[in-house]
């Protein structure tokens, strides 16, 4: 009988955080439609985001775009929230890696779809789109980790910040060039920033445009380890380093995280979405707009 009951508050419980963590930040009463934006986002195609679950319990989600250092094009960036989907519903889950094709994390959204989308109410909808999935990426009853090789810029920045943990390799770095176009983080960047290093270090790493090379990413608290390099490649490393916080069963696990997700998102909805207001008074102004005329890149 005991059992039973157990068994039925956990079903219960589980029920109630399936909802949860399924509700989006976004929905109609906020102004958005999914289908809008994504029916603008379509026609800019080009590259993959891969998902390979292990039969350990770990996935690997790879950005696959190389010939544009990893950039989110539109299809991509549906890509993405599909694989968050299959995540949310992968029970046999503990962690997640997530990482780019060809030694680079990612360099945020593909020029040519920005480009289409400079208007402001576009730029809204991409923005919530976004911060939609990525929220729903940090929620997930996954421990996650980013895999950060080569660059990590723009949106990869605000990519990685959505990961419980961020792994650099000794030549990479990562950047909020948002300033440089014009912009501030949409994709909820700055949000999780400000929660992993404080406004303070925050505030210079977006005004100053820095790049953050891994020994201060780990002195202040926006990377947990450096990989240095040896006979395993940093991929074999990320499994062997995650493998130590995912052993035992799966449902602890998911357990451990959902309880670390609660404690952390109280009034985080407000934030994002102030974010959002704020991202919306500089997505297709004359700065940004100027930076997209010259075709600005961040080497």
């Amino acid at each position: 009988m005991a059992y039973s009951i157990w068994r039925c508050m956990l079903n219960r419980s589980a029920t109630r955080w399936h909802l949860y963590r399924s509700l989006s930040l976004y929905n109609s009463s906020h102004g958005f439609n999914a289908e809008e934006i994504k029916n603008k986002l379509a026609p800019f195609t080009g590259g993959s985001v891969t998902l390979v679950k292990g039969e350990n319990g770990i996935a690997e989600l790879c950005i696959d775009n190389p010939s544009r250092m990893n950039a989110f094009t539109g299809t991509m960036m549906m890509e993405l929230e599909e694989r968050i989907s299959d995540l949310e519903n992968w029970q046999e889950g503990k962690g997640l890696i997530v990482y780019g094709a060809k030694n680079t994390f990612c360099s945020g959204s593909d020029l040519n779809a920005v480009k289409a989308i400079s208007n402001p109410k576009d730029g809204i909808l991409m923005c919530m789109l976004m911060q939609n999935t990525l929220t729903r990426l940090q929620r997930l009853p996954l421990i996650s980790v980013a895999l950060v090789q080569g660059k990590a810029l723009g949106g990869g920045a605000e990519l990685c910040t959505a990961c419980d943990f961020r792994l650099m390799t000794e030549d990479s770095e990562i950047r909020f060039v948002h300033k440089l176009m014009g912009l501030v983080p949409g994709w909820g960047g700055a949000t999780r920033l400000i929660q992993l290093v404080g406004s303070r270090n925050a505030l210079k790493l977006l005004s100053s445009t820095l790049r953050v090379h891994p020994q201060y990413a780990l002195n202040i608290g926006l990377a947990d380890d450096i990989l240095s390099s040896g006979t395993d490649g940093p991929l074999e490393k990320t499994q062997t380093w995650i493998a130590s916080y995912t052993k035992g069963a799966a449902e602890v696990n998911r357990a451990v995280k959902k309880v670390i997700t609660s404690g952390r998102e109280k009034l985080i909805e407000d934030s994002l979405r102030s974010e959002k207001d704020i991202f919306g008074t500089v997505w297709g102004g004359p700065a940004n707009m100027q930076a997209l005329e010259k075709g600005t890149k961040h080497n």
